[in-house]
Formats: C-alpha cells, sequence, structure tokens
C-alpha cells in the first residue's frame, strides 16, 4: 500500500506499507546538491549534509548519536550531484522516536563554530582519502572532462580550499534558498501506518515557513574531454564516457538492458573480452548516470600500466563490436530479466524503498509504479535496444580520464 499526502507549506510525504516487517526505514531527501552550486560554493552541500549531524539546541552531536544508538537504530546521509539524503532505520516500536531524532537533526541543526571547524578537518581527510583511491579519482575525474567545471562536472567534495573557507553565513543562504519545504520529501518504507507517518510529518515539519525555492539554472555541455592525473598506482585507472539520455526519457529501459550486455555483469562483454579471455584488468565494467538534462554512460578499468594502452584497445574493440552488430536475442533476453530481478529484489528492502519511492516524487512529482515498470519492460523488444546502441558510442564524442603512471594520455 503506497500513500502520498503533501502539508500546506508543500513538503510532500510517501509512505509505502509492508506489513509482515518488523522495522520502517525513513529518509528526508532534499533537490539539491552539488549540480546547483556556484564556484565558490563548490562542496557545500556536502558540508551542511555533515553539519547537520553537529548539534542542535536541544543536542549535542554526542547525544544525536547517542539517541539514535539507544534505539538499535541506524542513521545515515548522502550527498549526490541533484539530491541530498538524511535517513534512519528502526525497528516499528522505535520509529516514531527515531523520526523524532531525524527530524530534529535536520530542522533544528544550529551549526556550532567549534564544530565547523571540526568537521572541515574531518572533510579535508574526506578528501584526502578520495585522493587515495584511484578508482573514486578517475571517475570524479571523467565527470570534470564530460561536463566541465560546472554543474554535473564538479566533485562532491568540493575544493579543499572552499572547504577551509566556509562560513555559517554562506550556509545559511544556501539553505534558505534549497532546503524549502517544496524542494523537500519524506518518505517511509516499511511496517508503518500512513496515518501515523502523516501525523509524526506533519508535527515535525508542519511548522516551516513555506519560502520560495531558488531556481538555479544549469550550464550542461558534453564535452570530449581527455584528463590524465599522474599519480604513483600500482595500476592505471582510466574511464570513458559517452553521452546519454536524461532519465525521463523513454528509451531508458533499452539503455540499461545495453548496458547490462555491455559491461553491467559477470556475463557482459567486458568482462568476457578484457577479464576471462585477455586477462588484462581485474576489475572492468560500465554504468549508466541519468539527470534531469542529459546522461552518461561509462567504461572503467584498472590495468597494470604496461598494459594500459591492449586494455583500451579491447574495450573499444568491445564498443565497436557493439555498434556495429548490436546485441543478441540472449543477450537481450538475459539483460531483461536482470532488470525485472533487480526491481523484484529491492521490493524487499525497507532502506531501498525508501529511497526509490522518495527520489521519484522528488524528481518527477509521481508515484512509482512498480506494474508499469513491469509492463514497460515486458514491452520491450530486442529492436528497442538496437536503437538505443545506435544512438550511443561515437567515439569522437567520447570523454576519456586517466590515473597513473603514464607517460602521455590515452587517446581513442
Amino acid at each position: 500500500m503506497i500513500e502520498t499526502r503533501k502539508l500546506s507549506n508543500g513538503v510532500r510525504i510517501i509512505v509505502k506499507r509492508m506489513e509482515g516487517l518488523y522495522s520502517v526505514a525513513m529518509g528526508v531527501l532534499v533537490g539539491t546538491g552539488s549540480a546547483f552550486e556556484t564556484d565558490a560554493e563548490d562542496g557545500i552541500s556536502h558540508f551542511i549534509e555533515h553539519m547537520q549531524f553537529k548539534g542542535t539546541p536541544t543536542r549535542t552531536a554526542f547525544e544525536i548519536s547517542d539517541a539514535f544508538d539507544a534505539l538499535g537504530a541506524q542513521v545515515n546521509a548522502f550527498t549526490g550531484k541533484d539530491m541530498t539524503c538524511y535517513y534512519a532505520k528502526a525497528t516499528c516500536d522505535h520509529a516514531a522516536e527515531a523520526f523524532d531524532l531525524l527530524a530534529d537533526l535536520f530542522l533544528h541543526a544550529n551549526y556550532p563554530e567549534h564544530e565547523m571547524v571540526r568537521e572541515k578537518g574531518v572533510i579535508l581527510e574526506e578528501i584526502g582519502m578520495n585522493e587515495d583511491s584511484p578508482e573514486d579519482l578517475c571517475l570524479d575525474l571523467l565527470a570534470r572532462a564530460t561536463f566541465g567545471k560546472h554543474n554535473y562536472g564538479r566533485n562532491i567534495l568540493g575544493p579543499a580550499a572552499n572547504v577551509k573557507n566556509f562560513t555559517r553565513e554562506q550556509v545559511f543562504h544556501y539553505k534558505k534558498e534549497r532546503y524549502v519545504p517544496r524542494n523537500i520529501v519524506v518518505s517511509f518504507a516499511g511496517n508503518i501506518d500512513p496515518e501515523e507517518a502523516f501525523r509524526l510529518t506533519e508535527a515535525a515539519f508542519g511548522g516551516l515557513e513555506d519560502t520560495p525555492l531558488v531556481r538555479r539554472a544549469k550550464r550542461v555541455q558534453f564535452r570530449a574531454g581527455n584528463i590524465v592525473k599522474r599519480k604513483k598506482y600500482e595500476q592505471v585507472h582510466f574511464a570513458i564516457g559517452f553521452p546519454s539520455i536524461p532519465r525521463d526519457d523513454d528509451s531508458y529501459y533499452a539503455v540499461q538492458v545495453m548496458n547490462a550486455a555491455l559491461g553491467g555483469g559477470l556475463s557482459s562483454r567486458l568482462f568476457k573480452r578484457v577479464r576471462e579471455e585477455l586477462g588484462l584488468a581485474y576489475s572492468v565494467y560500465s554504468y549508466t548516470s541519468h539527470y534531469a538534462e542529459t546522461g552518461l554512460l561509462a567504461v572503467y578499468a584498472g590495468v597494470n600500466p604496461e598494459k594500459a594502452e591492449d586494455a583500451k584497445q579491447a574495450i573499444v574493440g568491445v564498443i565497436e563490436e557493439l555498434r556495429r552488430g548490436g546485441i543478441t536475442e540472449e543477450e537481450f533476453l538475459r539483460g531483461r530479466e536482470q532488470l525485472k530481478a533487480g526491481s523484484v529484489f529491492s521490493q524487499e528492502s525497507t532502506n531501498a524503498q525508501m529511497l526509490l519511492y522518495g527520489r521519484n516524487l522528488l524528481y518527477t512529482g509521481e508515484v512509482y509504479d512498480l506494474e508499469k515498470r513491469m509492463e514497460e519492460l515486458s514491452q520491450l523488444t530486442l529492436d528497442d535496444v538496437t536503437k538505443a546502441i545506435g544512438a550511443h558510442f561515437d567515439l569522437t564524442k567520447a570523454a576519456i580520464a586517466a590515473v597513473g603512471t603514464l607517460a602521455d594520455k590515452l587517446t581513442l
């Protein structure tokens, strides 16, 4: 059972009741992230996410975490390119208490100066850790090579110089523009009565002032950039990115099947050719990212520096074969079943359902419809996937990024 409601100030609520379970996942989703930041704000969405846990007028940072632990509840948050999410999971008998804590840290964070100084140090360490994670660094550089320095090309963590200099005034200015009721969705999934969920949300969020959302235009342009960062790693890590579709495109499911055949699993072409047949990489895969205006299909591999050129050529060969010959009926059916199974499996996770239904309502204003998704997948044809392949993989438009001990840039 799925029910929705909108508060008078614009906050939207969605509840998926999953009877027979003993837990409830709850999340507060905000339609903002690194893609909405200015140069001076680069990294501020992530900084705010951290600081929301660092104290309210009635609880210190330790008291917040201690209170969740006392309930046996889990709490966390993440920042993306266009969404920030704060979430908790609790047993049914502690759902109301956990939501009260989640709402308190979200609504009443007061940003103590000493906590800001301390958390800046934590985030600077996170930035350093990202620099030491070659796969993460490579994919961040691919986003930069693909979209440039703005919007979807931004690193979510932001540059260290920005983090060091963020002020309370900047934080509150950004929150005033983006953390507004009409840009917030509260999502529940699990064994909770929808009326109780509505009551809890009304009590906590009903008093928010209905301030306008300041809409920020994005400068989105796909660039065929080529970025190399030379660092002393044991491997060379490289990624190739192709323009793809926005998330609401009619060919969305066809693209997912195409990606499954290319590099989405152990039976994919990239895995079989580059790893199993040629032994050129331990990790090789493809994935897609879809946003409101555009999308990205990326291929990643981590290889021995001496084999980087061979691995790149092998990957390009797989892509060219796919572009010329399409996929087989067997690959099509396998990919379609993988998507169906993934949709069904996610129905068994309260966290996955909370995020799925909340995100869909935030992005589209509509309730996610599993039956419609399964019907659309059932109606998908091999010809649909062939058309999707034809719309991708133009090597003249591809971006590339690499990290490691490369003498020269990789070229396509």
